[in-house]
């Protein structure tokens, strides 16, 4: 039997000011500008007991802004052994917790993950406060195909690892989506370029920010762009197209195996599918499932 953490959506609980149910609270920040923060995520800042925060410094900055004094409390990829006890000692007492990270989007590239699994595991409330996110706002501006894509993170920094990384990821038909140091980039555009061929790609620097930058090309340009200009400045979310031919237009998938499916059995539907568009025959074997039951 699964354990459910409790949901405040289903007790109708209100997040207003002064009467925040108790739980964690994993609240998006803004990436850059200041003003990208909901509503919502100021009201809970405001009406928690604490906030547990990947830098003290950068988070009491934003809570300056927004005129809101609440105590700040480390949680980071060194003291997450230490601090995880202490916050589900709180959470257990029945204290609202807020945590953010530095910017965006917490558990994107942060040990938030950690902290989640232990509060689900104790049957304890958690609460998605949603906002602002570089992974997102750097696919809705990079003008590439947006609906199969995937987060892979920050590449490793050791060239043999970091080819086998791409490697691994060159078989997927879908965006693929990097956090990337500035300082690298240029390497890594280079890299990207022997190993997955020539495709689109994107990348999109200071995103929200004065200087926001897009910048779109195909993976050799792109990298000779930064050989050239050097290295930029600021955060970078980079982006790389699918495979050539990998966009598959779904309606036709579908009318192909509703024809199949009339005269034939779902898995050598999804199989003669397959073969004919180049989509994963396990996609395709569960859609022809989905399709047969309705």
């Amino acid at each position: 039997m699964t354990r459910k953490t409790r949901s405040l959506a289903a007790t109708g609980k209100s997040q207003d000011r002064g009467d925040l149910a108790a739980g964690l609270y994993v609240l998006a920040t803004p990436i850059g500008n200041a003003r990208d923060i909901s509503l919502r995520a100021l009201d809970v800042l405001k009406a928690c007991g604490v906030i547990a925060a990947e830098d003290t410094r950068v988070t009491a900055k934003l809570l300056a802004i927004h005129g809101i004094q609440k105590p700040v409390i480390t949680y980071n990829d060194h003291n997450g052994p230490e601090m995880r006890p202490k916050i589900l000692a709180r959470l257990e007492q029945g204290e609202a917790v807020a945590l953010v990270s530095d910017a965006g989007t917490p558990l994107v590239s942060d040990p938030g993950y950690k902290l989640i699994r232990e509060v689900i595991a104790a049957g304890l409330t958690v609460v998605a406060i949603p906002g602002a996110c570089a992974v997102l706002a750097g696919l809705t501006l990079s003008g590439l195909p947006s609906d199969r894509f995937l987060f892979a993170g920050f590449l490793p920094s050791k060239a043999g690892e970091r080819q086998s990384a791409l490697e691994d990821l060159k078989p997927l038909r879908a965006t693929l989506i990097f956090f990337e140091s500035a300082q690298r980039l240029g390497e890594t555009l280079h890299a990207m370029a022997e190993v997955l061929g020539e495709r689109q790609a994107a990348v999109t620097r200071e995103l929200t920010k004065l200087h926001e930058e897009v910048r779109r090309g195909r993976l050799s340009e792109l990298a000779a762009h930064y050989e050239s200009a050097g290295a930029p400045r600021g955060e970078v979310t980079l982006l790389v197209g699918p495979p050539a031919g990998a966009s598959t237009d779904t309606a036709k998938v579908d009318a192909a195996l509703k024809a199949a499916l009339a005269f034939m059995p779902v898995k050598p539907a999804a199989e003669m599918i397959a073969g004919l568009t180049g989509a994963s025959r396990k996609a395709l074997y569960d859609r022809a499932l989905e399709l047969k039951k309705n």
